[in-house]
């Protein structure tokens, strides 16, 4: 897991090995977008990045060759074969390049994509699951917790509050922009809200931005699930949990972000000291009205 920059508050633990020394060479530089996500692809096939031609990473990245060259460039080097090549220098001595994959048809590549960003997400809460735990503390303190998610991710927000709903007693969820998101903002700090959970995913409204700086100007801790740790909302965000979507497909897909989230919620739960009698209690009632068709 990754924490954010921007206050100092709350960091996470850094990823490990080639990813590890992947985003060290990335920390301190200021990219562009496009140049951020040509970042977050080489982070997230670390292991065979120093064999990738420019036109190999331009088209997993989704970007044209020469924004390639220009990354590299930003980076400090005279250009992209610079840049692999002292890849390959600070990689182990053993490493050689993966096989190639077996063949696969598009749709079967999309799912093989969201396998390894799980497998990515399982490794980083091997590595260091503070700063779930330390996420999961600030949320459950927070009365109410506010929700957030615009766009694409508002299904993300959507799940997370129907569920944590059952084990905190005051969720808030705050899925539509405009005017109305300020006011409900101020609202939930207004009744005593402490912390605020954001889920931001591409392409990044900017009003999720506005938002969480107006949140944290009021004084909430931003809690943010986030596409990556290069993400745009990185600088807006107290603590930044990043998990990767998938790119294979004309619609980015987010089966990561959502089991972080529900992961999130685990840990939540064992910080809740309510949370066990409120699921029974929902479960007894549940049965008295026969809710549901078991």
């Amino acid at each position: 897991m990754a924490g954010n920059g921007g206050s100092g508050r709350d960091d996470g633990g850094p990823p490990t090995g080639a990813a590890a020394r992947l985003q060290k060479l990335f920390e301190g530089h200021r990219l562009t977008p496009t140049q951020r996500r040509i970042a977050h692809c080489m982070v997230r096939r670390a292991s065979d990045a120093p064999f990738l031609s420019s036109v190999e990473l331009a088209e997993l990245a989704g970007v044209s060759q020469p924004s390639v060259t220009r990354f590299a460039v930003a980076l400090g080097f005279d250009g992209y074969p610079a840049l692999r090549r002292h890849l390959r220098e600070v990689a182990p001595a053993e490493a050689a390049r993966p096989a190639a994959a077996s063949e696969a048809n598009s749709y079967q590549q999309a799912v093989r994509a969201e396998i390894e960003n799980l497998r990515h997400l399982s490794a980083a809460l091997l590595a260091d699951p503070g700063p779930i735990e330390r996420a999961a503390g600030l949320l459950a303190r927070s009365r109410p917790l506010p929700v957030l998610g615009l766009r694409a991710a508002s299904a993300q927000a959507r799940g997370f509050s129907y569920f944590a709903a059952k084990v905190h007693p005051d969720v808030r969820l705050l899925d539509e922009s405009g005017s109305m998101l300020t006011d409900r903002i101020d609202a939930a700090v207004r009744a005593g809200a402490t912390a605020l959970l954001c889920f931001a995913l591409p392409r990044h409204p900017r009003e999720v931005l506005d938002a969480l700086d107006q949140a944290r100007a009021a004084g909430l801790t931003a809690v943010t699930v986030a596409d990556s740790a290069f993400a745009p909302v990185a600088a807006h965000c107290d603590l930044l949990l990043p998990a990767a979507v998938g790119t294979g497909l004309s619609f980015d897909t987010a089966c990561a972000p959502m089991l972080l989230g529900r992961v999130l919620l685990e840990a939540m739960c064992d910080v809740l000291p309510e949370a066990q009698a409120r699921l029974e209690e929902f479960d007894v009632r549940a049965a008295e009205r026969g809710l549901f068709a078991e």
